[in-house]
């Protein structure tokens, strides 16, 4: 429809591919949200290790670095509450991964999607 203002954050099969500066800013914002994520998630891994299994501050650090960048524990977990925390915790941590993954590539797919859309509905324009 022209002159409607879509407030979609992708723009749909019939319209353009939009510009480059514009896909840019798409890609920046997609790969701020996807730090953000992995922010939140280091920060919840921290706050956890350090108050359920008693781990220093920097401990509790370096161990919720390690289970979310997928190296896995460092730290011995000495209870029971401990050892279900970085359980849960490193499952979420791959939930997380997903996501971050899927978040930071949604825009290029678009894009790379789009494209075929666009050159499809010009093939059948041309016959």
């Amino acid at each position: 429809m022209p002159g409607y203002q879509s407030t979609v954050m992708f723009e749909s099969k019939g319209q353009q591919v939009i510009p480059v500066q514009r896909f840019a800013r798409r890609l920046g914002w997609s790969l701020a949200l996807s730090a953000l994520i992995a922010i939140v998630a280091l920060l919840l891994g921290v706050v956890g290790f350090h108050y359920v299994a008693g781990l220093k501050w920097i401990d509790a650090l370096h161990n919720s670095s390690m289970i979310l960048g997928g190296m896995g524990p460092v730290a011995e977990m000495k209870t029971d509450g401990a050892k279900l925390f970085s359980s849960g915790y490193a499952l979420f941590c791959g939930l997380v991964f997903i996501s971050v993954i899927a978040v930071t590539l949604v825009p290029v797919l678009h894009r790379v999607l789009h494209k075929f859309h666009i050159d499809e509905a010009d093939l059948k324009k041309k016959k």
